[in-house]
């Protein structure tokens, strides 16, 4: 029977992040996995879904896997700056990566210690992806493995919807982003978070491609992970902007990280129809990899930005095959067989 724990660690003196760890009643035998949601919906809406089909946490836990889903500062149920409690627009964008990888480091700290393994796999979602890339080239000794699913890394320009050109550029400063305009944080709504995921089903039968019940938990999670989205009509969770500010600039052409400091066996998975990353992100960071062993790089046909909740045959199955059949392989890993 699968089992829930939720806690809390501390990141930094005044920062608490939310964790979850989900697992499997008999000992699991796994490496122990965090999983790190991306730019606006925070963890638990994105692994752990109380709907068939709407947790990769539980999947991964029935895998013989201990996970952890956890929120970074300013999503969920972890600290949140002040500034979010005031206008978006009296504050530039709140958290940057640098600030979240803080927050991951002390999760990886707190997952080490309550598991006693030497070494995490990670898996980021979007802009979960970069911020475990990210993390996984300054702390390399704590990494057993890296997935990055449908995340931007970087070092090309051209993006349709989050470079120059975009609505994320200051008008009047090109190749900035439009830091005044977009403030803090954002305010995100049921439409828009199903808008995004409406548009990238290759299918007018939506229900075919995704199951209601998950659609409807993912909002009513997302919207439950900030206890003030009542308070607001219609009812909207806030999501700092931070994350999109970093995005901006790696769809300029600009790199947070380099994947040469990386020596974790990766895992790239990209979805054919996502709107986030591009096939430049996967091309280029498989070069740049050149101490990561192995690397794996898995294209989904069709799929959306969204295919951990879609149906199995929408590429669901797929994608959850290939990260079990990745986290068994325990090669490079200090917790596993050489």
């Amino acid at each position: 029977m699968v089992e829930r724990h939720d806690f809390t660690i501390e990141s930094e003196p005044g920062i608490d992040l939310f964790v979850r760890e989900v697992r499997d009643t008999p000992s699991p035998g796994g490496v122990p996995v965090v999983l790190v949601h991306g730019a606006r919906v925070s963890g638990i809406a994105s692994f752990d879904l109380a709907v068939p089909g709407g947790s990769v946490a539980e999947d991964l836990a029935l895998a013989g896997h201990r996970v952890f889903v956890m929120d970074a500062r300013g999503y969920g149920r972890s600290t949140r700056p002040a500034e979010m409690n005031g206008d978006p627009a009296d504050c530039p964008p709140l958290v940057r990566s640098s600030e979240v990888v803080r927050d991951l480091a002390g999760v990886v700290r707190a997952v080490r210690d309550r598991t006693g393994a030497a070494q995490i796999a990670l898996l980021g979602w979007a802009t979960g992806g970069m911020w475990v890339g990210h993390y996984a080239t300054l702390y390399p000794d704590t990494v057993s493995h890296l997935v990055l699913h449908n995340a931007l890394y970087g070092g090309t320009r051209g993006h349709p919807s989050l470079g120059p050109g975009s609505d994320l550029e200051d008008p009047m400063h090109a190749g900035r982003f439009n830091a005044t305009a977009l403030g803090g944080y954002r305010l995100n709504s049921a439409d828009g978070l199903l808008g995004s995921w409406d548009a990238s089903i290759p299918t007018d039968r939506l229900d075919d491609w995704r199951d209601p019940a998950v659609a409807e938990a993912y909002v009513e999670a997302a919207l439950a992970s900030d206890d003030t989205a009542g308070s607001r009509t219609p009812p909207s969770f806030r999501a700092p902007t931070g994350a999109l500010e970093d995005s901006f600039y790696l769809a300029s052409g600009r790199q947070l990280w380099d994947g040469s400091l990386i020596s974790a066996p990766t895992l790239i998975i990209r979805s054919e129809r996502d709107f986030w990353s591009r096939p430049e992100d996967v091309e280029l960071l498989r070069e740049h990899l050149t101490h990561a062993q192995p690397v794996q790089s898995i294209a989904l046909p069709q799929a959306t930005h969204y295919v951990h909740v879609d149906r199995p045959e929408a590429g669901r199955a797929r994608f959850l095959e290939a990260v079990r059949r990745f986290l068994a392989d325990r090669r490079g890993s200090a917790n596993g067989a050489p």
